[in-house]
């Protein structure tokens, strides 16, 4: 094993026990959702760019393209975000020399709508995911709702679909998923509105645009944040209206360490966890309210690390096109709670169906662009890429025992943070585990007692001695997992070291 500090009593220990037939839930491939908004660069410069190499016939940049597809990004919600409460989704159609310049107030931005629901659609199939379609219960309403379900969704026939097939477009877009409105409890949003101004609204528009496209599912908007002051009683607002006519409930949460305390920032994922009990717990009680029989599942619609980039953002000038706005940079530690964010997800995945990171690129993304040169990966991108790859299959309910420690906001946070997926159709079981002590190793057991003559197929660590090391245009792979982690089975038990603040993916197979 690597040569690590260990304390004369040996390394710190945790134990975990699994068995394949104590199932949390599926995990919905939605689950490893993203966002592209209408904002910075994460569309001009971004996905697209007509003069960059990489650009194919569209315009849409190959290399931002590979990385995506790497990631495996099953669904991502479009055009926001604070973007789509100034919208009108008929500017980004037709032919692009009659398009409208429109100032966004939310971003204070000139939006020149050259791409739109045609072209983010196509973009979509380019890279096998779904739109996740918002529409604007700000500035409109339920007449723009059904006419846009109407363009994407309906065959031939009508008005708008008939205008869908003049544009190039003969067949629908098809999308099932859509959001109703975007954080509309929130001031700073164009057309903020009271729970039951919202309710009252999303009810409405839900109700034509399912008469539309029955098939359809609806998310409708929970609090912007767990800190906004309704928050609780806007969900209960809301879904005591909308119950009946609604799928999902949005939840939104952005993490940071402006205070530089790693060990309080790699526990900031038990916040998340307590948001997500809380808002499913006001889903239950309004289905047990109605004496309904349809529960409320989560949309965890907009999750990220996010603040690296605020300071920076407050110094650019408003009005121009794409300008680099949230281009946060991502260091190592960020990798490590984006890990631990990713872990509370799947331990949630009874709710939790369709979550987005937010967002996909140049904008707090995975993934980030330069003019002229290629697209290069962040740190959190791996941690995201490898839940994506082996995060497919059954959530297993885990018996830990793990060593704790307190922080300045949270006590007994435990040094381990760990789950596994059970892939039942590929006979693998991956492990996903995360070391949150900044200073020692830890010894992880995993008693896999049902997993009858599996083995380790692969161990992949993140592992970095500076916890504020980045990624790159320049120095592209300064942080990157590598496949030398120390993990093997005996006895039906898992053992492994585990470094100090490590990231660890521990897949195993059956064999025979």
């Amino acid at each position: 094993m690597p040569d690590y500090p260990i304390h004369a009593a040996g390394p710190m220990k945790a134990k975990m026990i699994l068995d394949k037939n104590l199932i949390i839930a599926n995990v919905d491939k939605r689950m490893f959702g993203s966002f592209i908004e209408h904002l910075g660069r994460a569309i001009y410069g971004g996905i697209y760019e007509p003069g960059h190499p990489s650009a194919d016939e569209m315009g849409f940049r190959q290399d931002v393209i590979h990385l995506v597809k790497h990631l495996q990004v099953p669904i991502v919600r479009y055009p926001g975000g604070n973007f789509v409460s100034g919208y009108n989704w008929e500017d980004g159609i037709g032919p692009r020399e009659s398009r409208p310049r429109r100032l966004d107030l939310a971003w204070r931005t000139v939006e020149p709508n050259e791409i739109g629901t045609n072209e983010f659609a196509e973009w979509a199939k380019r890279v096998n995911a779904e739109v996740y379609m918002a529409i604007n219960l700000g500035t409109r309403g339920i007449d723009a709702a059904r006419n846009l379900v109407e363009y994407c969704n309906h065959p031939s026939g009508s008005y708008w679909s008939d205008l869908r097939i003049s544009h190039g477009y003969q067949k629908p877009h098809n999308i099932k998923t859509w959001c109703l409105g975007n954080e509309m409890d929130g001031p700073w949003q164009i057309g903020a509105k009271t729970a039951y101004e919202y309710g009252r609204l999303a009810t409405e528009a839900a109700k034509v645009m399912k008469w539309v496209d029955p098939e359809i599912e609806l998310v409708a908007c929970g609090s912007s944040n767990s800190s906004m002051p309704t928050f609780g009683q806007w969900e209960a607002t809301v879904l005591d209206l909308a119950y009946d006519h609604v799928d999902y409930l949005s939840l939104h949460s952005y993490y940071g360490n402006p205070e530089n305390d790693f060990s309080n920032y790699l526990a900031k994922s038990l916040d998340m966890d307590s948001f997500i009990k809380t808002v499913a717990s006001i889903c239950d009680y309004i289905k047990g309210k109605k004496h309904g029989k349809k529960t409320i599942h989560l949309a965890f619609d907009e999750w990220n690390v996010w603040y690296h980039s605020r300071e920076q953002d407050k110094k650019i000038k408003p009005w121009s096109i794409a300008p680099p706005l949230l281009q946060d940079v991502y260091n190592f530690e960020d990798a490590l709670l984006v890990g631990c964010l990713l872990i509370t997800l799947l331990k949630h995945s009874d709710r939790v169906k369709i979550a987005c990171l937010a967002q996909l690129v140049n904008v707090i993304a995975p993934i980030m662009t330069s003019d002229r040169g290629t697209a290069w990966a962040q740190t959190i991108f791996y941690p995201f890429a490898h839940v994506s790859h082996y995060g497919r299959g059954a959530a297993l309910h885990a018996v830990i025992s793990s060593p704790v420690y307190d922080s300045k906001d949270f006590t007994d946070v435990p040094y381990l943070e760990s789950i596994a997926v059970y892939n039942e159709g590929n006979e693998e079981l991956t492990i996903f585990a995360v070391n949150r002590n900044p200073a020692e190793p830890l010894l992880f057991e995993c008693d896999i007692r049902s997993f009858t003559d599996y083995r380790i197929i692969q161990h992949l660590v993140l592992e970095h001695e500076d916890i504020k090391a980045v990624n790159t245009a320049i120095f592209p792979n300064r942080v990157v997992p590598h496949n030398g982690g120390n993990a093997q089975v005996q006895d039906e038990e898992v053992t492994a070291l585990l470094s100090k603040r490590s990231w660890n993916v521990i897949r195993l197979k059956k064999y025979g």
